[in-house]
């Protein structure tokens, strides 16, 4: 097996940084996966890192997710960060205004889906706000059903888009993605004028790389996998430390900065 590359030491130097714009993706990146949605955890010391980290870039920090925001700030509670949720239907911006756009019907999705599920127990279904994600985490073996059938119900929704992320199908408003989630964040205070810098795990954060490498910021891709990101990281444990290297030492920009044990 070819071993991932750790850009670990990059990383910290954009982080620490302070005209960088710091944008994270939650599950896979920020925690590590876990076999259903409610059951990631953080790991201690994540969220006050966050804090600093946020402070020290002036708020430019977000959390760029697949998941509704309401579920982001639960996570964070009590921190509050500007956040943008199912795949950047829904924003929050650093002032607090919550933004959300029109969706299309999923309802033919969400029916499908949840026949799929009622069939097939190891199957978990979410409804989002204009999305259902169809999760087959806990039985594998059903993958190439649920990619047909899930294929088979989008095809009969205008507006709407399949994405195929790790043991998830997510059916989403296809006029909404994370980089155009980045892009209006970078279009307001805090983050205008920063370089941005993006770190994701899964084929769901490529349109996010694209924004931000294309205006001349910088893509992280967490773990294996094909990636139009420049820089990568072996595992969301990577990630934690250097969150926690640039939070307490803004000038660290070598390997020596990063704890040798990840949280």
């Amino acid at each position: 097996m070819t071993a991932i590359p750790d850009d670990s030491a990059a990383l910290l130097q954009l982080l620490s940084m302070p005209g960088s714009a710091v944008f994270l993706d939650f599950d896979g990146t920020l925690v590590d996966l876990a076999p259903t949605p409610d059951g990631v955890r953080l790991e201690p010391g994540v969220v006050e890192a966050l804090a600093l980290l946020a402070e020290r870039h002036g708020g430019a920090l977000a959390l760029i997710s697949g998941r509704p925001v309401a579920q982001i700030d639960a996570m964070l509670a009590p921190l509050v960060l500007p956040v943008a949720g199912v795949h950047g239907v829904e924003r929050r911006g650093a002032d607090g205004a919550l933004h959300v756009a029109s969706t299309p019907d999923v309802a033919p999705v969400l029916a499908r889906a949840r026949a799929l599920a009622s069939a097939h127990p190891g199957l978990l279904v979410e409804h989002k706000r204009g999305a259902v994600a169809l999760h087959y985490r806990l039985a594998p073996e059903l993958e190439q059903l649920c990619s047909q059938e899930m294929t088979a119900a989008v095809q009969a929704c205008p507006g709407v888009l399949l994405l195929h992320g790790k043991m998830v199908l997510e059916a989403k408003p296809a006029a909404t993605d994370k980089g155009g989630a980045i892009a209006a964040f970078m279009q307001e205070a805090p983050f205008a004028g920063r370089r941005p810098v993006f770190t994701g795990d899964d084929t769901t954060d490529e349109a996010g790389f694209a924004f931000v490498q294309q205006v001349g910021g910088q893509g992280v891709k967490v773990g294996s996998g094909p990636s139009a990101a420049t820089l990568r990281l072996a595992s969301p444990g990577a990630l934690r430390a250097a969150l926690l290297a640039a939070s307490v030492s803004p000038e660290g920009v070598n390997n020596d900065a990063i704890p040798r044990t990840t949280i």
